[in-house]
């Protein structure tokens, strides 16, 4: 489908999705009857989303072990590496700072006086396997199928990395068959894309739609003040990012922020980075990065580079000890954001991750873990807003590290075009 169709199908689907949200709001006499309301359209939303997942794991998979197969010189995947993370370390600290001053700055917990909550008062959240060691054994497979059944991208990646090196390695010796095969998977999976993301604005308008009916337009007045400042900083974060990439990019940068519209809006509405993975790899393919950088950097910034949840996490950290008037002084703010730099990094696989590290974090500052009950009912507008962010993110590290590896845009549009296999055009 052609993108600025499908761009403009979103958009007009997210309206209709809050007003038809709205009346169904208006209609329920119960929240429990909303709540069966907002269950219809969320299994239109649940449908969509298991299609964006029964791609992903072969995307990946194709896309990084056809671009590792095809670097003639083994040290550029240490130095790409090594450039996402210097990349990913920045950005997250960045991402941090801005929130703990904007939510130094606003105070938008300061007004809601909570009394302080039973000591055994919980979220109900799982963080007891939340641990740095536990990620770091998680990173590493126990069974690819397994990984790649349950879209774990970054044991995908892992394995990938294996396979993608031993496969240039035989393909030196003049084996192509194997490459052959998964360079034209890739180019299936691209086509198969396509047609998934047909039934994006139907996923959209029933994600919207779910939202709104169960927590009505009233929560949006409600927590007003904090969402709006929450999605000031993002605004902020947004303007820090494309500065940083105009540095590296110039002018072109522009042009990237224009291809990734339709994934990073996709990302918004659905609030899954997931949904918008396909269309990213599209995006900047079109925009001339190479798949062997992008299919490398993206999966590893799903896991290291989620910028827009690094902001909520130190926003949702404050704003829980202001609403309960505990004072956290520079030097305890200080700890707070180093915690959060490592902690933050064991998102994946978890469920709810900000959440997660956020209920995981709170005990540690002697803050009460049932305060994030104050925010748990408008997570989803905050997750829409730092999923968007994260694909931006992760959109503009990628084209990043494409300059530094020394191509230009402009002289790779053509052929990533050519590469996608038209997916763009129907």
């Amino acid at each position: 489908m052609n993108t600025k169709k499908l761009t403009r199908y979103i958009g007009i689907a997210m309206v209709l999705g809050i007003v038809v949200g709205y009346f169904c709001h208006r209609y329920a006499q119960t929240p429990e009857e909303a709540a069966r309301i907002a269950a219809y359209f969320s299994l239109v939303t649940d449908i969509f989303l298991r299609m964006i997942k029964m791609i992903i794991a072969p995307l990946v998979f194709a896309t990084l072990v056809t671009g590792l197969a095809s670097m003639s010189d083994a040290s550029a995947v240490g130095r790409i590496g090594m450039r996402a993370m210097i990349w990913f370390v920045a950005a997250s600290l960045v991402s941090l700072l801005l929130g703990l001053a904007l939510v130094n700055l606003f105070e938008p917990g300061a007004h809601m006086n909570m009394t302080l909550p039973d000591a055994g008062a919980s979220s109900g959240l799982k963080t007891g396997d939340f641990t740095l060691k536990a990620f770091i054994a998680h990173v590493f497979p126990s069974s690819i199928a397994q990984a790649m059944s349950n879209n774990e991208i970054l044991q995908i990646l892992v394995f990938s990395l294996f396979f993608g090196t031993a496969l240039s390695f035989v393909r030196s010796k003049g084996h192509h068959t194997l490459y052959n095969m998964i360079d034209e998977l890739a180019k299936i999976m691209f086509r198969v894309t396509d047609y998934v993301m047909r039934f994006a604005p139907l996923g959209v308008f029933a994600a919207m739609a779910a939202a709104i009916t169960t927590e009505g337009l009233g929560v949006l007045v409600s927590y007003g003040k904090l969402i709006g400042e929450f999605y000031l900083g993002l605004a902020l974060l947004w303007g820090v990012l494309f500065l940083i990439g105009y540095l590296f990019l110039g002018k072109s940068v522009r042009r990237l922020g224009g291809l990734i519209k339709e994934p990073t809006l996709l990302a918004f509405s659905t609030a899954s980075s997931e949904s918008a993975y396909p269309k990213t790899i599209e995006a900047l393919s079109r925009f001339g990065v190479p798949k062997r950088i992008s299919g490398f950097v993206l999966p590893l910034g799903y896991s290291f580079n989620l910028d827009g949840s690094m902001m909520y996490q130190s926003f949702a950290v404050l704003f829980i000890a202001q609403a309960y008037r505990i004072p956290m002084s520079f030097t305890q703010q200080l700890t707070l954001l180093l915690v959060l730099m490592v902690t933050s990094k064991g998102m994946a696989g978890v469920a709810r991750a900000s959440l997660v590290v956020v209920a995981a974090t709170l005990p540690m500052f002697n803050l009460p873990e049932a305060g994030l009950l104050l925010i748990m009912g408008i997570d989803q507008f905050f997750d829409m807003g730092r999923t968007a962010t994260n694909v931006v993110g992760n959109s503009l590290a990628t084209a990043v590290i494409a300059k530094l590896e020394g191509r230009q845009p402009a002289d790779e549009e053509a052929p990533a075009k050519e590469a996608a296999g038209g997916v763009a055009a129907s």
